[in-house]
């Protein structure tokens, strides 16, 4: 903690922003406590300023502020000088005129503040990239002329989380304002082993009971489904709970870039309409010697972009500025737009085969019928979605990430179906993708195990040369 106080007060650019992550029970809401009041009525207090603590829950917000209090009733001095309001989760010093106010997820309680210092409780527990309170609380500071944010979590399970986003910023070294302190345990090592533990616990050979750390690796040791649980909370490591499909490792094993230029190379094509106003994704996949090229493309609909970002925890609106994402006009996805792109994709590419799940299909064909040529069409055969099909997919899916063959170039949309995909096996032993949740998106993952399995088992036929190129143009 004194080494946290330092990088924090002795940084010679001046800190805007800190970032103290570590294992749990490492006394961080403690810790988060004294920084409160160190600000409240110690030597970094501003006269006649706020400060907050921002929390996910009730209950979080209640303890750092329960904390806090005791404190204040512990300490004979600081009784003497700071004011407890407890129905209000309040303490204030009436001789500096300072107030701290203990706020949860109520984003719509934190406009209208102008807090001097922020302190964002396990922001870890945000899934996402966004989060009203924290936004709303971070952009309150331009009237202070030195605000202070200081996160103080455990690492949440992605990259794409709202904490991992703001690590991965601060590990960019982008801004000398922005303060680092975390502890994490090597992904390398043997996770059970107490030397790993230590890593991302500076505590356990101070306060922590290394009895009961050791029984929760041991557990987890011996039970797998602990494993992914244990590795985020105590040794603070980016695990989903869940264990995602495809594991984070392996996905970005076959991050490689795409080949800009495939000429007359064989496309195969994965297409999953899903419903008309949610995600629609179509995957290409090319393979080139050892290699699968893969190509996604994604449409949403325009209307209501904000708050299905808002619902779903990820910014469509973003990756639809960046290319990343098609946005198409109105509430749903016009299937007009999804058969052009598919005309045009014949025309520009040689492609060999297009599979797609039968659901919404008869929504999709008079478009096609209307766009493509009766040879093109006969290219496209439906793809059951139950385990007889998805099974042999997914085993053709699992070699090729394994042998590190994809190269998805870390599509973010795809990235983002991949870690919402979990397996479902049947009795025998057979597997399809399902999602870990209402709001999560798999149609990148399951348009992929469809274009990679009608891949394997595709004859390619030779691309015939259009009679106008063989011939030239007869002008009469």
């Amino acid at each position: 903690m004194r080494e946290d106080f330092r990088a924090i007060y002795d940084n010679p650019a001046g800190t805007r922003r800190a970032v103290i992550s570590r294992g749990r029970k490492n006394a961080k809401t403690t810790e988060s406590a004294m920084l409160l009041l160190l600000h409240l009525a110690g030597p970094e207090a501003r006269p006649n300023s706020q400060m907050f603590s921002a929390a996910q829950s009730r209950e979080q917000a209640a303890v750092l502020f329960e904390l806090a209090a005791k404190m204040v009733r512990m300490s004979e001095t600081l009784s003497q000088f700071v004011g407890i309001r407890d129905t209000a989760k309040q303490l204030y010093c009436q001789e500096l005129g300072t107030l701290y106010r203990a706020l949860s997820a109520e984003a719509s309680t934190a406009f209208g503040l102008s807090p001097v210092l922020t302190i964002h409780d396990e922001l870890g527990q945000v899934r996402g990239p966004r989060s009203p309170l924290y936004e709303a609380l971070e952009t309150a500071t331009a009237a202070q002329e030195a605000p202070l944010s200081i996160i103080i979590s455990t690492q949440a399970p992605t990259d794409e989380d709202l904490l991992s986003v703001l690590i991965d910023d601060a590990r960019g070294g982008h801004d000398p304002r922005t303060v680092l302190r975390l502890a994490t345990a090597d992904e390398d090592a043997d996770p059970f082993h107490a030397d790993t533990i230590r890593q991302a616990n500076p505590a356990f050979d101070v306060f922590m009971n290394r009895e009961e750390v050791l029984s929760m690796a041991e557990d987890a040791r011996r039970m797998p489904s602990r494993e992914a649980e244990f590795r985020n909370l105590v040794l603070n490591q980016r695990i989903e709970s869940h264990s995602p499909y495809v594991a984070r490792a392996v996905w970005n094993a076959n991050a490689g870039q795409p080949a800009a230029e495939i000429g007359d190379a064989p496309v195969y094509v994965g297409l999953d309409l899903s419903a008309v106003s949610d995600l629609t994704a179509l995957v290409e996949v090319v393979p080139l010697g050892d290699e699968w090229h893969v190509y996604p493309t994604f449409w949403l609909p325009e209307s209501g972009l904000v708050e299905r970002s808002r619902k779903d925890r990820v910014p469509y609106d973003v990756w639809a500025k960046k290319g990343h994402l098609t946005l198409t006009p109105g509430a749903t996805v016009d299937y007009d737009y999804v058969a052009d792109h598919m005309a045009e994709l014949h025309r520009r590419r040689n492609v060999q085969a297009v599979a797609f799940d039968r659901w919404n299909m008869r929504f999709l064909r008079p478009y096609l019928e209307k766009t493509l040529p009766e040879d093109e069409l006969a290219k496209w055969s439906g793809f059951g979605q139950g385990f007889q099909s998805m099974s042999p997919a997914l085993r053709s899916l699992d070699g090729l990430m394994l042998k590190e063959s994809l190269r998805h170039g870390g599509h973010p949309v795809l990235a983002m179906c991949a870690a919402n995909s979990v397996v479902k096996a049947d009795p025998a032993g057979n597997r399809k993708l399902v999602k870990v949740g209402p709001n999560k998106r798999i149609d990148g993952m399951i348009a992929l195990a469809m274009a990679v399995a009608i891949a394997e088992t595709h004859e390619p036929v030779e691309r015939r040369a259009s009679v106008y190129e063989e011939r030239g143009v007869m002008v009469l």
